[in-house]
């Protein structure tokens, strides 16, 4: 190990809505849920990550509230999010030596972040310990991850769909021609299935149990040749005030999240529309990439393909890819000339 290691480290963050992704020395050393529990009586912090999840909808917010410092792919609340950063950071153990490293950070952030925004990841990483910082669109990071040669003179669409946000991009000799950022993707999916219960089945349900059934009977297109199935799914009942327990199958949950996929096919579409002609060759002939959490629905890659007559290819490990593009781009750091300073 040589002294530049001991005092300098590198670390890539898809700081996301719901998972927060960290990678050091090419591995993903953390994978956590972008979750912040503070004690309301100490007004410390009490847990981060998936302890902090665990304690969701389960303690008195007298006591213990459990906050999501990112809302739509950007910091909500800068005082947790900068708690969230130092704690990942403090996670990888990196920081643990007689003299704290000098660190330098890639982070990945939505292609539609305003220039506030922007500021307010940047000014969060830094109070948590960063000294060096450069930030990637999401999208472009993604296609880095998928495997995609960003730089060569050749059109790609990108269709990112994270908790938060859903990118849609298309990129080309390293930069994004044209984009669409919609916030509507997983958090949008959980609260139209959490809506659809209410609705259809007069049954309350929280935010993890809908996440659970999104995740066990998600779909969206209502014909499956593989059917997961029936899930059981747990809430209080509305009318008696009861626990009770109700099976959800994937048609069910195709239809509750058919106006947010409509949603997200249109800005899909208005991207193609706005892609210049050579690069709308391109992705004739290359397709269409889907990454990100939302692309394991059950049927959306069919769903997208029949919209838009293209071929769509789902990512291998859909859900890290944008984390695995952002470590690409921390190994290349001062090359890559799309990384915001």
């Amino acid at each position: 190990m040589g002294l530049f290691s001991l005092f300098n480290k590198e670390i890539a963050m898809d700081l996301g809505t719901a998972n927060s992704i960290v990678i050091y020395n090419d591995q993903v050393v953390i994978d956590e849920p972008s979750v912040v529990a503070i004690d309301n009586t100490t007004g410390k912090i009490a847990a981060v990550g998936k302890k902090a999840q665990q304690m969701e909808g389960k303690t008195e917010k007298k006591l213990i509230d459990t906050i999501h410092p990112l809302k739509g792919g950007v910091i909500a609340d800068y005082e947790m999010a900068q708690h969230l950063i130092r704690e990942l950071i403090r996670m990888t153990n990196i920081s643990r030596s007689f003299m704290p490293p000098a660190l330098r950070m890639v982070i990945c952030i939505p292609s539609g972040i305003t220039n506030v925004e922007e500021r307010a990841v940047r000014e969060a990483a830094e109070q948590a310990g960063a000294k060096e910082i450069r930030m990637i669109h999401e999208p472009m990071a993604a296609a880095i991850g998928i495997g995609i040669d960003v730089l060569e003179p050749c059109g790609h669409m990108i269709v990112d769909i994270g908790g938060g946000t859903a990118e849609i991009a298309v990129i080309s000799l390293g930069g994004i021609v044209c984009n669409k950022s919609i916030k509507i993707a997983g958090d949008e999916f959980n609260y139209n299935i959490v809506d659809y219960m209410k609705r259809q089945h007069n049954i309350v349900i929280g935010e993890r149990t809908a996440e659970r059934v999104k995740i066990e009977v998600g779909a969206a297109i209502s014909e499956l040749t593989e059917a997961p199935e029936d899930h059981a799914t747990l809430g209080r009942d509305i009318l008696t005030g009861l626990p009770k327990e109700i099976m959800v199958n994937y048609k069910e949950v195709a239809h509750a999240l058919d106006k947010s996929i409509g949603s997200i096919e249109t800005a899909i579409l208005e991207t193609l529309n706005d892609t210049p002609p050579e690069l709308a060759a391109d992705i004739y002939k290359n397709g269409i990439y889907l990454a990100g959490g939302g692309s394991l629905l059950r049927g959306l890659d069919k769903r997208i393909s029949a919209k838009t007559h293209l071929d769509v290819h789902i990512a291998n490990d859909p859900l890290r890819a944008v984390a695995r593009g952002t470590g690409i781009a921390l190994k290349n750091f001062n090359d890559f000339s799309f990384l915001i300073k």
